[in-house]
């Protein structure tokens, strides 16, 4: 049982079928949440940040998995899934600006990372849309990226296909079956060592499984989910996305977006971001806030649009499609809560916060190997060990040993 149909909630179904599990899936709207805001960067190194040393590890791992990921999903369902491997540019507008991307890349350069010192000439020679004037770039040959909308549409066609790359002698389980609903309460057996027994749904239906996987964002330890002794210290962190399309006259011929990869900028201090599509459109975003509103904000969007336009002035001349908020889980020390709890058989999936798309692959084969027991022969473990050490759900918990 997987509760949850964002991106990690469907990896997990799908991760599951390939070792032989019938999977029942619950979820009122999939994909419709942070899945659906999402840009897609796949950014172990651009996404780096001073302080998150812990995760790491944990992204570089699994941009390493994403390839195989992709065309596992891919094989299974026949459609795309909007995976391109063009490098990241990420450029500095003032000296301000330029100078922390260096110091940055100082710090990702020790931590063994590759980034490329560029000048601004250079990176114009690759973005020839990009502005006349910044002071300096920064070149991310492994950066990538990912549609987060078209791999979710991917991965629900996949769950209802053949199962075509079994692990270790598995055999097709059939399709997924959906509940169109919430998870209400976990359900588990009594004793001195509860054990999961299924979920009760808020249409008042009661499905039973062996393993219960909740993988369902902020909404993971609502009431009735967790054990007593478990606490999740959730928090939503919104941010602002924007949506455009590139018009036929600011194109050249042959060209299928005024840029051809992921531009991040620090403009002024503040972060922004550019995602180009293959369907000519850009995908623009970079505002955090905690302000507990799930509406998109007027400044939101206007620091957006400005600060995308010191860059790439020919955002001017696209048509806006879409604006939208949605609360990414964050955590205390934002790394994920991935792994078991005291109930025997509930799998915690949560608190991926901004790197949700990046750590797909990871979560949903480490949530499956802890459902099953059935380890991918192909991973080290060790490494796994080392994770779940890292994103144990019971961390923040009153009765754990570092509180």
């Amino acid at each position: 049982m997987v509760a949850g149909a964002g991106l990690i909630g469907l990896a997990t179904a799908f991760e599951l079928r390939r070792r032989g599990v019938a999977v029942t899936l619950a979820d009122p709207e999939p994909a419709s949440g942070a899945t659906y805001a999402a840009a897609g960067m796949l950014a172990p190194i651009a996404e780096t940040q001073y302080g998150q040393e812990g995760l790491y590890p944990l992204m570089a791992a699994s941009a390493v998995e994403y390839p195989a990921f992709i065309e596992r999903v891919s094989a299974a369902s026949g459609l795309p899934t909007g995976y391109r491997t063009e490098e990241t540019l990420v450029v500095g507008v003032d000296s301000a600006d330029a100078q922390s991307l260096q110091d940055l890349a100082d710090h990702q350069r020790a931590a063994g990372m590759r980034v490329d010192t560029i000048t601004a000439r250079e990176a114009r020679q690759l973005e020839p849309a990009l502005a006349p004037h910044f002071a300096g770039a920064i070149r991310v040959p492994t950066d990538h990226q990912v549609d987060p909308r078209l791999l979710a549409a991917s991965l629900i066609h996949a769950l209802d296909a053949p199962v075509i790359d079994t692990l270790n002698g598995a055999t097709d389980p059939g399709p997924v079956r959906w509940f169109h609903a919430k998870v209400e309460r976990v359900l588990s057996t009594r004793g001195s060592e509860p054990r999961v027994s299924g979920v009760f749904l808020d249409g008042g239906e009661t499905v039973q499984g062996e393993a219960v996987v909740l993988a369902t964002g902020l909404n993971t330890g609502d009431a009735g989910q967790l054990p007593p002794n478990l606490s999740l210290r959730l928090r939503p962190v919104y941010g602002d996305v924007l949506r455009l399309r590139v018009p036929d006259s600011l194109l050249l011929p042959g060209e299928e977006n005024v840029i051809a990869r992921t531009v991040r900028g620090r403009v002024g201090g503040r972060p922004v971001y550019l995602v180009p599509r293959a369907d000519r459109t850009l995908v623009l975003g970079a505002t955090s806030r905690e302000d507990g509103r799930d509406s998109v904000l007027a400044g939101g969007v206007h620091q957006l649009l400005r600060d995308v336009r010191t860059i790439l002035p020919a955002v001017d001349d696209c048509d806006v499609l879409e604006m939208i908020a949605r609360a990414r889980p964050g955590t205390p020390d934002d790394l994920p809560y991935m792994g078991l709890c005291s109930m025997d058989g509930l799998v915690i999936s949560t608190g991926h916060f901004r790197h949700g798309i990046l750590l797909t692959p990871v979560a949903s084969r480490l949530a499956a190997e802890l459902a099953t027991g059935e380890l991918d022969p192909a991973v080290s473990h060790e490494r796994d060990h080392e994770f779940l050490t890292s994103t144990d759900p019971a961390r923040h918990s009153p009765a754990h040993p570092e509180m």
